[in-house]
């Protein structure tokens, strides 16, 4: 009842929020250029994770569809030019990828492409009265698994006591995206599109604090005197 008296109130201002939170999105898009100059400056894709770029392009087009299902133009036009974006990150990676590893490039993208194909084609046979609720679900449960990745690099950060390969940028403005999201959630009243994004500002927050925590440059082990 709470977040319905919310809703209702801040209903005038659902446009205005609804294009903040697109324009936030594709801006937030762009913060993967730092990790891709990063990679340039490596010359190389070795220390750095290929599935936030191809799993991301996955995720865009679930995301897509849902905005779609929602017949919500703000989420639905800024997933279209997220979808590019992403297309384009996950080719700059490529191009940096050593020949060596470009075999587990290729799979995580079969893999990905196989996985969202199958969900597009549930919404095509799922109940109309149900499936965007369910798809909802879905999608909500593949974002938190996509965000929290990195975590399963913790233990290798706590032993190294550094951040180094967690995109910082990527994450920060992932956090900023998600309180917009979040409170679009609210005005429209959509539990899935709160959940979706409480949950993704709580993951980042986590990460975040790792940068508090610990440098983003490994500290070199110091010589001992002779």
């Amino acid at each position: 009842m709470k977040m319905e008296a919310i809703s209702e109130a801040l209903q005038p201002y659902k446009e205005q929020v609804g294009m903040a939170a697109g324009i936030l999105t594709v801006g937030q898009m762009f913060s993967g250029c730092f990790v891709c100059n990063d990679i340039r400056k490596k010359g190389t894709t070795d220390g750095f994770s290929a599935m936030p770029f191809v799993g991301g392009c996955g995720l865009t087009v679930l995301f897509l569809q849902h905005g779609m299902l929602m017949n919500d133009s703000a989420m639905t036009n800024a997933n279209l030019v997220g979808l590019t974006i992403s297309l384009a990150y996950a080719l700059f990676f490529l191009l940096y990828t050593p020949p060596t590893e470009r075999s587990s490039f290729w799979r995580q993208v079969a893999g990905t492409a196989l996985f969202t194909i199958s969900l597009l084609g549930y919404v095509k046979i799922e109940n109309p009265a149900v499936v965007e609720d369910r798809f909802g679900m879905i999608i909500t449960v593949l974002m938190l698994c996509l965000i929290g990745q990195p975590l399963l690099g913790l233990p290798e950060i706590i032993r190294k006591k550094s951040t180094e390969g967690l995109p910082f940028a990527m994450i920060l403005s992932g956090t900023i995206v998600g309180c917009s999201w979040l409170l679009y959630g609210v005005i429209l009243n959509n539990i899935f599109v709160v959940l979706q994004n409480l949950a993704a500002v709580t993951l980042s927050g986590i990460q975040l604090a790792l940068f508090a925590i610990y440098p983003s440059k490994a500290t070199p082990p110091s010589k001992k005197r002779e």
